[in-house]
């Protein structure tokens, strides 16, 4: 059986300029040991966007490679984790789209909690953003 302390599950999502050149960045552990990691350019976005396309992308993996137990799911984004356990409604017309799909995509999974970490521990997902950005920058 999977506990919430083996499959967990880190995001992060960040642009350049508030829109601007935006990427997520994922890394999923179980037991301790990377299962996959994302880095994906996603073009122009706001920064909230970004974070909440993260969060997607590593639901859907997690969702594809059928990691469908207990989850415990790491972001620096306050405002993500605090709409996510029902703390703050979701206002902006922008993000209420995403939202509705994180709900669906959050009913696939056993049990499923959002925390909110300092960016200090969530550097891996933090990296892959910023790869993904120098990258995309160098083209």
């Amino acid at each position: 059986m999977i506990t919430n302390s083996q499959v967990e599950l880190y995001t992060d999502g960040g642009s350049r300029g508030n829109p601007g050149p935006a990427a997520v960045g994922v890394v999923c552990y179980k037991n301790k040991e990377i299962v996959f990691e994302i880095a994906e350019y996603i073009g122009e976005a706001t920064n909230n966007i970004a974070e909440y396309r993260a969060l997607i992308a590593g639901l859907e993996e997690l969702t594809r490679q059928e990691l469908t137990g207990d989850v415990t799911v790491f972001l620096d984004s306050e405002l993500v984790v605090k709409q996510m356990n029902g703390q703050y409604r979701v206002k902006d017309a922008k993000l209420q789209p995403l939202y509705g799909i994180l709900q669906d995509l959050c009913q696939n999974f056993k049990a499923i909690s959002f925390h909110h970490i300092p960016r200090e521990k969530n550097k891996q997902a933090d990296k892959l953003v910023n790869k993904s950005l120098d990258e995309r920058q160098n083209v």
